[in-house]
């Protein structure tokens, strides 16, 4: 992905409102709330992906499950070429159930149970281990008998935070990974190398938003020092492979897809040029960055009201559907479009507003006095970039019902065309679900 035009903007975002509104799929009464992942920009941007490392090499993009692991999404990054990381029993099974083949799954975990790490060897699952008393459990596990499954050691550089850092996953501290900087940790990883020649991969993962990429491509050049140094010192090429991890940050603030994943690939060439010689198979975990920017959300506004001097509208979109923003809005801001009950643009001088969702507590605010045009009952805003993380991770505050998500793709005349991704929870499904 080039830091270049989007590929979805207002335009865009418009055609498919007008049509989501004109086939039914919004309606104020029925279907308050929905969320879209725009398909045509799915498909660019894993083309994107995929074009961003030289074809000579020996690379599986594994989406990060975690990103959005609704079942039709998995099949479309499957039919796309992608694997999938997964880190629990939940998206272990969801990637199995949407067809990815075993060699074709990553599973990454700093809990998995024996039961998790018997299945992903039976079925030749890739494994990376995240500490020294999973290293034990996979030894007792395994006790001589063979294994398909690509096995590594997930290792922590230490090489430092981001500005978000519940995202940050390099740090000295880190829960995740062996910590590679602590004293004896490397010499320690050597030898268990030499003990186990089924280890042949090392994984490592520095951060998602708010990690600056030279950081990143920091941690994956300690990474490969570590497999070159076993290695040489080995006298083989034990270690074939590297798990660079994902996390390639979004940007947030406008349409632009920056920085793109070529970007990325250029720190990689600075910090570790020695995964571009052909002598490593490699891994990536990519998830927000594949998905956000082609998705957004849309929900009609029910109320509006004057408080303090604050202009407020109150409309379906709230901690629900937008946890990380409402929580944390400082790190996870959200842009806004508004729109006519018809789906066209809103446009007019802007009013300081507050965009308030259908939670019961004060803070649920998707955005906080924030320059718009002034919003009337029945008019429609969209939250932009929630393709991931958004409404596939449903917050059941107050027992709201999960919305419908909808994909979205025209054919070559410009008409759009729908499919529903997730179907609306309905009220009997919710009461079912609760009541045992």
């Amino acid at each position: 992905m080039t830091d270049h035009q989007p590929l979805i903007g207002p335009e865009r975002r418009e055609l498919l409102l007008r049509a989501a509104v004109r086939d039914g799929l919004l309606d104020p009464e029925e279907t308050p709330l929905a969320a879209f992942l725009d398909l045509d920009a799915v498909t660019g941007t894993v083309a994107a992906l995929h074009a961003a490392f030289p074809a000579r090499l020996d690379v599986l993009h594994a989406f990060a499950a975690k990103a959005n692991p609704l079942g039709p999404v998995l099949r479309r990054l499957r039919g796309l070429g992608m694997g999938c990381e997964v880190a629990s029993p939940g998206e272990f099974a969801q990637a199995l159930a949407a067809g990815f083949p075993p060699d074709r799954i990553v599973l990454d975990s700093p809990a998995k149970t024996r039961r998790e790490l018997t299945l992903a060897l039976d079925l030749g699952v890739a494994v990376n281990i995240d500490n020294w008393q999973e290293l034990a459990r996979v030894d007792d596990l395994l006790n001589g008998r063979p294994t398909a499954s690509r096995i590594g050691v997930r290792v922590n550089p230490q090489v430092g935070g981001g500005s978000i850092a519940a995202m940050s996953t390099a740090t000295a501290t880190s829960k995740f990974g062996i910590p590679l900087a602590d004293p004896g940790t490397a010499d320690r990883l050597v030898d268990a190398f030499r003990a186990r020649p089924w280890l042949t991969w090392l994984h490592c993962h520095v951060g998602s938003q708010g990690v600056d990429l030279s950081l990143m491509a920091a941690g994956v050049g300690a990474t490969v020092a570590l497999a070159e140094r076993i290695n040489r010192e080995l006298g083989r090429r034990q270690v074939a492979g590297i798990d660079l991890g994902g996390g390639l940050p979004v940007n947030f603030a406008d349409d632009r897809i920056t920085p793109g994943f070529d970007t990325y690939v250029g720190e990689l060439r600075r910090h570790a040029p020695a995964l571009f010689d052909g002598g490593y198979r490699l891994v990536t975990e990519f998830g927000r960055s594949v998905l956000a920017k082609a998705g957004f959300t849309a929900s009609y506004i029910e109320y509006t009201k004057q408080a303090g001097g604050r202009a407020v509208a109150v409309g379906h979109a709230g901690a629900q559907v937008a946890a990380r923003t409402v929580f944390m809005p400082d790190s996870w801001p959200l842009r806004i479009s508004t729109h006519h009950p018809s789906g066209a643009a809103k446009h007019g001088d802007p009013v300081p507003q507050d965009i308030a969702g259908p939670c019961c507590f004060a803070g649920d605010l998707v955005a906080r006095n924030r320059p718009l045009p002034l919003l009337d009952p029945g008019d429609l805003v969209l939250l932009l970039d929630t393709g991931a993380y958004y409404s596939s991770h449903h917050f059941t505050y107050n027992s709201l019902p999960e919305p419908p998500v909808l994909g979205a793709r025209t054919d070559p005349a410009g008409t759009v065309h729908f499919e529903l991704l997730r179907p609306a929870q309905t009220l009997d499904d919710l009461v079912a679900r609760t009541t045992g």
